[in-house]
């Protein structure tokens, strides 16, 4: 199909079960909208997210991209340092790219039982996102 629009999800593994399952709302949400998974690339956190979306959104096949994680609420600010990095990088990105990243990072400074209830909902909007910027 020559209107199927590619898409690739970064991942961060610092929390695998719950990003797991992120995943597997995001596959869903992104057949439903007709998107197609053409990666998804696993990194250790957060602040490696960046440089995985980069060397995909080099891509002639990748047209938008999708960042899943958490960044939890630490004992020090570590977090939310980090989340601002980060989610400044992701908006460079997709102005230097002119593509989407639908942005489902949950944090900075979130909780362990705010985590929960978010993880699907979060996984769903940032791949509605991308597919409505594309």
């Amino acid at each position: 199909m020559a209107n199927t629009k590619n898409i690739a999800i970064v991942l961060g593994s610092f929390h695998k079960a719950e990003v797991t399952r992120m995943l597997e709302a995001a596959r869903e949400e992104a057949a439903s909208l007709g998107l197609n998974i053409v990666e998804e690339v696993w990194v250790m956190g957060s602040i490696e997210k960046p440089l995985a979306l980069k060397r995909l959104l080099m891509r002639d096949d990748v047209h938008g991209a999708c960042a899943l994680g958490i960044i939890e609420k630490g004992q020090t600010q570590h977090g939310f340092v980090m989340g601002q990095v980060v989610y400044d990088a992701i908006i460079q990105l997709q102005l230097e790219f002119m593509k989407p990243i639908g942005l489902g990072i949950l944090g900075p400074g979130i909780v362990p039982d705010q985590i929960e209830p978010r993880l699907i909902g979060y996984a769903k909007k940032a791949v509605q996102a991308c597919s409505e910027m594309l």
